[in-house]
């Protein structure tokens, strides 16, 4: 079964910057040779990119965790590090990215090539030779690369189908779409419904395309996330022509009326944009006893129906016969001519406020924390804090002094003192310790 994945999540690692280098001049008539140590290589991000080529996030169900490649090391003679290369990762259109951590969404991919960076790789370490002062003539003091961005991220797929095809479970929404596209949906005749959304290409002979995508069927109450209704929902958002399939075949004249009118109140609950979308209304099961009576019928009712603002074109078929089929795929494609592409943007706009305003509040995080062991040694966290001693070289004594100074300007010692440190208490960071000094 061709299953269709819409929500996934993944995780991203950046590479992290190369190293930078501690190295002097050695060469022969060279009197005194200065520092000569390149600056590490920047890490690769990781970067999604539109595939109007892909259709579902099938691809991400067996691969979720990405890693970039890290920089390279400077070398000496001032030689820089080489930079790693990104890792471009292919989404379809209409793929929405949160970010887990923060609830926040960090973008929107519509367009085809478009491009987001989701995880910015970290920049080279710099060399020994950008230290060098008057006083310092000869420094042993390098720095690390800095470490790559690392992310938890929901991808969200809003199919980007041209027509969507919408009514009650078993109207015959599966049975078309299998007819007019090489799409295999899961076909049953039951009240429950398609569980996720198929999608096809219907190719007609003037050389016309366009995607159609059966969407999973109503019940009463989806606006209100009965069911599937929500999920149903997200994905009519985007598509510029709706087929709204009504079943022909009941015993009760009046169910198919009905019926249209309770899809019709749960598109205008959800979403009242959503009925002013082109909808060609499509009798279906047309081979079947009672369906020519009960399409008069329900012509007669349509016409008395005020909530209307104009009537729809009612277009008869019968899927299994295929009798009326091609000639409304090209009713579909006259129509979708007269379309405007749907305008993404505000809706987007809008999508992005919402998750917003669902978000969890972004704390303020401070440039470090103290907190203290069982042991009784202090220990030192925080972004800044932790991501200046990443890019610390602690095997040279003159960059380890370089840090401790850094921790001076940013107030840790007399953040530690107004906690109570005494001289000769341990201090951790991480796995390095060493001992507070007034």
């Amino acid at each position: 079964m061709n299953m269709f994945v819409d929500q996934i999540k993944i995780e991203v690692h950046a590479g992290k910057g190369g190293d930078g280098m501690v190295a002097f001049r050695r060469e022969k008539y060279v009197p005194n040779g200065g520092p000569a140590g390149g600056d590490g290589g920047r890490g690769g991000s990781i970067i999604l990119k539109v595939d109007e080529g892909l259709r579902t996030l099938m691809d991400f169900r067996y691969h979720r965790i990405f890693k970039a490649k890290n920089g390279g090391n400077g070398m000496s003679k001032q030689m820089t590090g080489p930079s790693a290369e990104d890792t471009v990762i292919s989404v379809p259109q209409g793929t929405t990215v949160r970010d887990l951590d923060t609830g926040e969404i960090i973008g929107d991919l519509v367009e085809n090539g478009q491009k987001l960076v989701v995880a910015k790789g970290g920049r080279g370490g710099r060399g020994n030779i950008h230290f060098a002062s008057a006083k310092n003539p000869a420094p042993e003091i390098a720095e690390n690369g800095e470490p790559g961005e690392d992310h938890y991220l929901e991808l969200e797929l809003k199919m980007l189908a041209d027509v969507g095809l919408i009514g009650f479970p078993s109207v015959g929404k599966s049975t078309l779409l299998s007819v007019v596209t090489g799409a295999k949906p899961k076909i049953a005749a039951y009240e429950f419904t398609t569980l996720t959304p198929n999608l096809g290409m219907v190719m007609l002979p003037d050389g016309r395309d366009f995607a159609m995508a059966d969407m999973p069927g109503l019940i009463e109450g989806a606006s209100k996330g009965v069911g599937l209704g929500l999920k149903f929902l997200r994905h009519i958002e985007r598509t510029r022509v709706l087929l709204h399939l009504v079943d022909m075949s009941s015993e009760d004249p009046h169910q198919a009326i009905e019926r249209y009118q309770q899809i019709n109140k749960e598109l205008a609950n959800y979403d009242p944009e959503l009925l002013k979308r082109p909808q060609i209304v499509v009798a279906t099961k047309m081979d079947l006893p009672n369906a020519m009576d009960n399409l008069k019928e329900f012509k007669k009712d349509l016409a008395k129906d005020k909530t209307l603002s104009q009537q729809p074109e009612v277009f008869a078929i019968s899927a299994v016969t295929h009798q009326g089929v091609q000639q409304l795929m090209q009713l579909t494609a006259d129509l979708l001519d007269k379309t405007p592409a749907f305008d993404s943007e505000s809706h987007d706009k809008e999508l992005i406020a919402e998750y917003r305003a669902a978000a969890p509040e972004k704390e303020d995080t401070a440039d470090f924390t103290i907190t203290k062991d069982e042991d009784g040694t202090w220990v030192l966290g925080g972004e800044k804090l932790l991501r200046l001693f990443k890019m610390t070289d602690l095997t040279h004594e003159e960059s380890q002094l370089r840090f401790a100074r850094q921790l001076r300007h940013m107030g840790v010692d007399d953040a530690l003192r107004a906690k109570g440190v005494q001289d000769g208490d341990l201090v951790r960071i991480e796995k390095f310790v060493f001992e507070f000094i007034q």
